[in-house]
Parts: C-alpha cells; sequence; structure tokens
C-alpha cells in the first residue's frame, strides 16, 4: 500500500513540476520580481504539501536583503525547503541547468551557476553574488560544497562568503535536518549523498511513514573586517549549533 501511494505521489509532483515549467515559460515574463519572487515561494509550498512533507521553521526567515543566507545541504528537497520558508536566490552547481524540466525552473528563480572545479568560475560567481548583494536581495549558498548525510558537517569552503565581505552585507546560518514526524528522530530518507541516485532518494522520501524538516535560523552578522576564513569557520560552528538545538 505504501508503494502504490508513492507512485501516487510521485505522479502528482510530477505534474507539479510540469506546471511550475509551464508557468516560467509562458507567464514570467509579464510578472515583476516580487511577483515571480511570490509565485516560487507558493509553488515551493505546494509541493511539500502535496509529498506530505511538514515543515517546522524555528527563528527568523529573511524576508528582504541584502543578506547571504549560508546552511548545511542534505538532500535535493533543501531548495525547496529554503523557498518554501522565503524567498532568496541560490548559488548551484552548472550541471543543474542542463537537467531536463529542473533547470527551467532554476534559471526562472534566479539561481546562479557556478563550475565547481574552476577556481576562475567561482571569482566570477563572487562577483554575481555582490552585485546581488548591492541591489538589496537575499543569495543562498551551501558552503559545505556537496550534500552529506547529515550527521556531521563537512568543512566550509570560504570563497563564496567573500561576496558578503565585499558588499559589506550581513550573513544569516541556518541549519536543515530531517525528522521522523511520528518520533522526533532523525531520519536518513532523503539523503543524497555519495553513489545514491536520485531516484532511490525520492522514493525512500515518498515511503518513509512520515517526513519532517525542521529548518532552524541564527542571528544575522555584519563582517565587520572579517576575514572569510575565519568567519566561514565561525558560521560552520554556528550552524552546528543550530542542528543540535
Amino acid at each position: 500500500m505504501r508503494a502504490l501511494t508513492a507512485l501516487w505521489l510521485l505522479l502528482r509532483g510530477g505534474a507539479h513540476l510540469l506546471s511550475g515549467w509551464w508557468t516560467i515559460r509562458t507567464r514570467f515574463a509579464g510578472l515583476t520580481q516580487t511577483e515571480r519572487e511570490a509565485r516560487v515561494q507558493q509553488w515551493a509550498r505546494e509541493f511539500l504539501r502535496l509529498w506530505h512533507i511538514e515543515l517546522e521553521v524555528r527563528g527568523q526567515p529573511p524576508s528582504r536583503g541584502p543578506l547571504l543566507l549560508v546552511t548545511n545541504h542534505i538532500s535535493w528537497l533543501d531548495i525547496l525547503l529554503l523557498h518554501a520558508a522565503g524567498f532568496c536566490r541560490f548559488v548551484a552547481k552548472s550541471e543543474v541547468r542542463r537537467w531536463p524540466v529542473i533547470g527551467v525552473l532554476a534559471t526562472g528563480a534566479g539561481t546562479l551557476y557556478i563550475e565547481r572545479a574552476s577556481r576562475r568560475d567561482a571569482l566570477r560567481v563572487v562577483h554575481h553574488m555582490k552585485d546581488a548583494l548591492l541591489r538589496g536581495e537575499v543569495v543562498a549558498v551551501f558552503p559545505e560544497g556537496t550534500s552529506s548525510d547529515g550527521a556531521a558537517l563537512l568543512p566550509f569552503h570560504a570563497n563564496l562568503i567573500q561576496a558578503a565581505i565585499s558588499a559589506n552585507a550581513p550573513v544569516q546560518p541556518a541549519a536543515l535536518r530531517f525528522v521522523d514526524a511520528r518520533t522526533g528522530q532523525s531520519s536518513l530518507a532523503p539523503i543524497y549523498v555519495g553513489e545514491q541516485t536520485l531516484l532511490g532518494s525520492i522514493w525512500r522520501t515518498l515511503t518513509a511513514p512520515g517526513l519532517r524538516a525542521v529548518l532552524s535560523y541564527g542571528q544575522p552578522q555584519w563582517p565587520q573586517g572579517r576575514q572569510r576564513r575565519a568567519w566561514a569557520d565561525d558560521l560552520r560552528t554556528q550552524v552546528q549549533t543550530l542542528r543540535a538545538q
């Protein structure tokens, strides 16, 4: 019975993806930036509702920029969860742009793409992040650089933190974790790491008996003469603290 339910949810999710794709291709050109952001947030919330994924928000999500949001990275669900809590522009690996349907959705939501293996491209992206922050936008990054199983944080890369220093913009730490909605114990169902496949992660998510995402926001902090490496280490400690609360 659980497998049949998962198949039904998979079909509904696919239809929702296509509806988002169609909206971006046919209607986004005529919308203001504020209207686009509202549509993206509404779409993300509806996706979570369709797949019976609860979202518990602790602390205060950013409502306006300039602000750089940094958080740990566990699953393909992370971007949806952060969009549902409050719209932000993401920095994502360049491969996402070429994914069918998903690439159009990500681009329509204002994603900035980075070639992760290129140091020169990181400098380019930092420049674009700085411009976005100077325009008063909220930009979100996963400073671990890749997803993990959520049990422990990977080291934070400091390169992208430079954008906040250059724009003199605050950085807000946030932490994600997934729990069994019935017991409150940590859940590994949505993780997408290593050799695991995206389809396998989606299937585990849909067949989990009850899933809750806990998204905890810390307090924004200003550069105030900080060096990016020391600041990245401090932000990692704060994200770790938020995860443990």
